[in-house]
């Protein structure tokens, strides 16, 4: 399975990487603009706003700076999200013409990826969601018994909730970790089967039942694997930004301003930005084609797909394949 995520990847890899480069580059520039904006609307009084000399404006002034740059964070997290989104259902939608061996052009991706983006949005939102609910619930748990502790006075029964509550947490994780498992393949069967939220979440459970070890082995080894690799793209252009003289501090003051050490560190920001583009190029794609790949061969164990995809295959026109009959349920 993992020979054959590299070599779908290394064969698709135009339209793999070029929409995962198209989004992520749209994004990066909806952030710059954000940034550039939001650096505009405080620019004037940027140096008066960060003195630190007496007479420096109070609280209520940094209010336009603070709403400046939580815009530029909420405008951020929305295209990064719907990016991410896209790039997810971009993967399966190559994957299913990859098991074919048939090409697919970039407009074909984008067309049937952008066309499953909100469910796949839903699906995502949902499985955080029901992840999250254990864990909300033990969290409420244990904040409402420190504050019971303390309008009590009872301050010696403090250390023993805190204790009470690690490891709470400690069991809630693996339940948040086998719920994850559980729902993992929810957006492969968004694309593949043409399924709702709701529906790709059970059809997913359905799918697991039986293999969660395995399903668990390979979807660590493909969050890890592209964890390892990204981290290896970024170090080259890491310690490019460490070697002497790429950054000079000697032109510096004493007491700098905020536009010299921007410029100082500009430098350092843009090869940081760089290496973090370039590794999430593969970051984002790899772990969803390991998935795929995954939900494809579950299908092949238990569900007899090989006839569906030799058909599939001989057809003309692509074709999406869906769940089987129900006598193969």
């Amino acid at each position: 399975m993992l020979s054959g995520a590299f070599s779908t990847l290394g064969r698709y890899w135009k339209p793999l990487i070029g929409m995962a480069l198209t989004l992520f580059g749209a994004a990066a520039l909806v952030m710059i603009a954000a940034l550039v904006a939001a650096g505009a609307a405080v620019a004037s009084r940027w140096d008066e706003l960060t003195s630190s000399s007496p007479g420096s404006p109070d609280a209520s002034e940094l209010v336009p700076l603070g709403i400046a740059f939580g815009v530029l964070m909420l405008v951020g997290m929305i295209v990064y999200l719907l990016a991410s989104a896209v790039v997810q259902a971009a993967v399966p939608v190559v994957l299913q013409e990859a098991v074919l061996g048939r090409p697919v052009r970039f407009g074909e991706v984008w067309k049937r990826a952008w066309a499953r983006v909100w469910s796949i949005l839903g699906t995502v939102f949902l499985t955080g969601l029901i992840m999250f609910v254990p864990m909300a619930l033990v969290l409420a748990a244990f904040a409402g018994l420190m504050i019971y502790a303390v309008s009590l006075g009872d301050e010696d029964g403090v250390v023993p909730l805190m204790v009470i509550g690690s490891l709470g947490a400690l069991l809630i994780a693996p339940v948040a970790m086998w719920l994850y498992v559980r729902f993992s393949l929810a957006p492969t069967v968004v694309v593949f089967e043409n399924q709702r939220p709701v529906a790709a979440l059970r059809r997913s459970a359905r799918l697991v039942r039986g293999s969660w070890w395995r399903v668990f082995g390979v979807v660590l080894l493909a969050f890890g694997l592209a964890s390892v690799i990204g981290y290896m793209i970024q170090m080259p252009f890491q310690m490019a930004g460490m070697l002497p003289g790429v950054f000079d501090t000697s032109d510096v003051d004493a007491d700098p301003t905020g536009g010299e050490l921007i410029a100082l560190f500009g430098g350092l920001i843009l090869l940081s930005f760089i290496s973090q583009m370039i590794a999430q190029l593969f970051t984002a794609i790899f772990p969803p084609l390991m998935v795929g790949l995954l939900y494809v061969d579950l299908r092949m164990r238990t569900e007899n797909l090989g006839p569906v995809l030799a058909e599939a295959a001989a057809a003309t026109l692509p074709e999406q394949y869906g769940p089987p009959p129900p006598s193969h349920v």
